[in-house]
């Protein structure tokens, strides 16, 4: 989403690197780049003019202390790092637990900004850490709504509370009121209550929502919000803020092609935080917002907090622990480790969204855009397709073998050769970085390294003898 703001910034802060010692008209010139950029990713006007204004003013009186030699490039740069990450809010804002349970969450906002699969995801991210939710049908409005949350709440193993079918039919407040109770009952922590949604605002949407909020006074009040919506989306938050009030910010659809600036505006102009994200269709594309991170992937320094976390949840402890010993202990990597790697990174997701969280992902837009995902499913295949002794020792792949595994994976004899190559080199890089010595094979770097051989012998350079008889006498003695 925001690719094009990376861009902008990346541009200008290039510019400013080659300058060398910063001057005032230099931080201006930045200045006016970031706006323009700013600007195009339809940030609102008045975050862009507090957001500049803030830059040029702490830069300038930074300039005088720069010393000469040093990156005052960076320095600049980590002026705009740290606003940036202030007008997203700073710091991640989690949510605040009642001291009697259940703790009461209610969504609310435009139809279509996907309050019901955040609901699904918002019950699964909590009760994956251990909290017992419960998902309560209160969109009485949208067809099928309440079908839809039904069918959520059993692929995550989530209860519903339901009573009414919906379609326009019942009474959303007190399916509300009647789920905390239900919950109360059957000792829940959690209530999360979907509501429903209107096209646009109106006196309806705001009156349903402010009866709801009052017959269940909920611990927070979440305004779910399309991030595609650009600024309408800040005049949204708005106008509900002003009718029924919130407490945090949900931006779903985080990984459109939108310009983002409803996440750079929404914060500062209502003055409440963004809680959390979606990322995507499935369940698990949902985290906590960290404005940091979104300030550090924004500057094209990548998310790799976020991808380490991510690492962390999807490759078992016990596991990797296990690696770790084979590897201290000079046993080989097989294939049968290969595919519990791969069977660990399909858990964390699309990989192209991996990759996008590295730093420097700006610059290889298109090859990430081009990255095949399906290479590990094929290549999984291959190994599945393999009998234990031959994932454990590669040796043993003849070519009847490999014509086998070719059928069984649906794959080419071609595609199963050069798997086992580049696995066998792998094993030697490998073992090459475990006994601190090149791998057979392998090439040294010119220039790298002692040369083989006898030693070359390097011509002495002949003299000219003189042209005077008598000192070319002694030279020759000499």
């Amino acid at each position: 989403m925001f690719d094009s703001l990376t861009s902008r910034f990346s541009s200008a802060f290039s510019s400013l690197r080659s300058r060398g010692k910063i001057s005032a008209s230099d931080v201006d010139a930045t200045c006016v780049q970031m706006r323009e950029a700013l600007l195009e990713a339809d940030v609102a006007l008045p975050v862009v003019e507090d957001f500049i204004e803030e830059i040029r003013t702490r830069s300038l009186a930074l300039l005088p202390s720069l010393q000469a030699g040093s990156n005052q490039a960076q320095a600049i740069f980590d002026v705009v790092n740290a606003e940036l990450t202030r007008i997203l809010g700073s710091e991640a804002r989690r949510v605040r637990f009642s001291k009697k349970p259940p703790t009461v969450i209610m969504l609310a906002g435009l139809q279509g900004a996907g309050k019901t699969t955040l609901a699904g995801k918002l019950a699964k991210y909590y009760a994956d850490q251990g909290n017992t939710p419960l998902l309560v049908a209160s969109d009485l409005q949208r067809p099928n709504a309440v079908t839809q949350l039904q069918i959520l709440g059993q692929s995550i193993g989530v209860p519903v509370f339901a009573p009414e079918e919906g379609n326009g039919k019942g009474n959303p407040v007190n399916v509300a009121t009647d789920g905390i109770k239900y919950a109360s009952a059957k000792q829940f922590n959690m209530v999360i209550v979907d509501t429903a949604g209107r096209l646009g605002i109106d006196g309806e949407l705001m009156n349903e929502a402010v009866a709801i909020r009052d017959a269940i006074s909920p611990d927070e009040i979440l305004f779910v919000v399309d991030a595609m919506m650009g600024q309408d989306a800040v005049r949204t938050a708005q106008s509900f803020q002003e009718g029924v009030g919130f407490d945090g910010v949900v931006l779903t659809k985080l990984d459109g092609d939108a310009r983002g600036g409803s996440a750079l505006s929404i914060t500062q102009l209502t003055k409440r935080p963004i809680m959390f994200v979606s990322t995507g269709e499935k369940i698990s594309d949902f985290d906590i917002f960290y404005p940091d991170r979104m300030a550090s992937r924004i500057l094209g320094l990548g998310d790799v907090a976020t991808l380490a976390e991510q690492a962390k949840k999807a490759f078992d402890p016990a596991t990797s622990a296990k690696l770790e010993e084979k590897f201290s202990s000079g046993e080989d990597f097989t294939l049968e480790d290969f595919l519990e790697q791969l069977q660990a990174m399909s858990k964390m997701g699309s990989m192209s969204k991996m990759l996008a969280m590295l730093p420097g992902a700006a610059s290889m837009k298109k090859q990430i855009e081009n990255f095949d995902e399906g290479e590990l499913v094929r290549t999984r295949a291959i190994v599945q397709s393999m009998t234990p002794t031959e994932r454990r020792d590669i040796k043993v792949l003849n070519g009847s073998r490999r014509a086998r595994i070719a059928l069984g994976s649906g794959r080419a004899v071609s595609e199963v050769n050069s798997l086992v190559e580049r696995f066998s080199l792998a094993q030697k890089a490998m073992k090459a970085m475990r006994g601190g010595s090149m791998p057979a094979g392998m090439a040294m770097p010119a220039g790298m390294g002692a040369s083989v051989g006898k030693p070359k012998q390097v011509p002495t350079k002949k003299k000219s003898k003189s042209g005077n008889p008598a000192k070319r006498a002694l030279e020759e003695r000499s």
